[in-house]
């Protein structure tokens, strides 16, 4: 029996531009402001033109989105990658706007896929989703043993509509996302302190995100509490931040 062969590295060019855009309703959301300021100092640090818009509308939440792939689309230099942080209260697939409004998160993340935005087309779109999925708690569960992670590559001539993308919830379906009054979010702190202070393929430094915040201490209304983000990934290479 021959023995494996070690995976082919295949990383994403990162020598293009980088843009983010962050929509985030600070409305009823004490410690909004800490999580922005947060994220600026990360996107500083990563080389990332960061747009940031507060307190959208449903309706904005859409239009935002659209202005974003038009000016995407429109530049003349090449797009390595893009991010998107969505900021607000929520149920399971949906977000709430400034006013009240619900507005649908796969809307909003069908407007850079493949087919929709060709600045980025086979490049990295990272969305980060700081709300709540539900009205679960977690209190949390005794338990032991080891993880399996499984490993694909694919390299086809032609790509999926819905590939190369990657989705980071602040929490998983169906549970509440904690934030603080004053600190901000346990997740968005944590992934700004993970990414600006590690270096490494990002689905590495997204599960270092999900030990920090799995192994943190939530007190609400008194009570313990446990929360860990969700990952999506239909990354196709390795995406390196640093």
């Amino acid at each position: 029996m021959s023995n494996p062969r070690p995976l082919e590295e295949e990383v994403y060019d990162m020598s293009g531009a980088r843009l983010a855009l962050t929509l985030c309703v600070t409305k009823a959301r004490e410690g909004s402001e800490a999580d922005l300021n947060a994220l600026e100092r990360m996107f500083r640090q990563l080389g990332f033109e960061s747009t940031m818009k507060r307190d959208p509308t449903a309706q904005q939440f859409q239009e935002e989105m659209d202005n974003f792939q038009q000016a995407l689309d429109a530049r003349n230099d090449p797009v390595s990658c893009a991010f998107v942080v969505l900021m607000a209260h929520g149920l399971e697939g949906r977000l709430k706007g400034e006013d009240g409004q619900m507005v649908e998160l796969e809307n909003l993340f069908e407007v850079l896929n493949n087919k929709n935005c060709q600045a980025l087309r086979g490049k990295p779109k990272v969305y980060i989703v700081q709300a709540c999925r539900g009205e679960q708690r977690d209190p949390g569960e005794t338990v032991s043993g080891g993880d399996i992670v499984m490993i694909t590559k694919d390299s086809p001539e032609t790509i999926p509509t819905y590939t190369d993308i990657l989705h980071v919830y602040s929490t998983i379906k169906g549970y509440i996302a904690y934030r603080h009054d004053r600190e901000g979010s346990c997740f968005i702190q944590t992934l700004v302190d993970v990414f600006t202070e590690r270096k490494g393929p990002i689905l590495e430094l997204l599960t270092e995100v999900t030990r920090r915040m799995a192994e943190a201490e939530l007190v609400q209304e008194g009570k313990p509490r446990k929360v860990n983000p969700e990952i999506q990934s239909t990354l196709r290479k390795r995406l390196y931040l640093q």
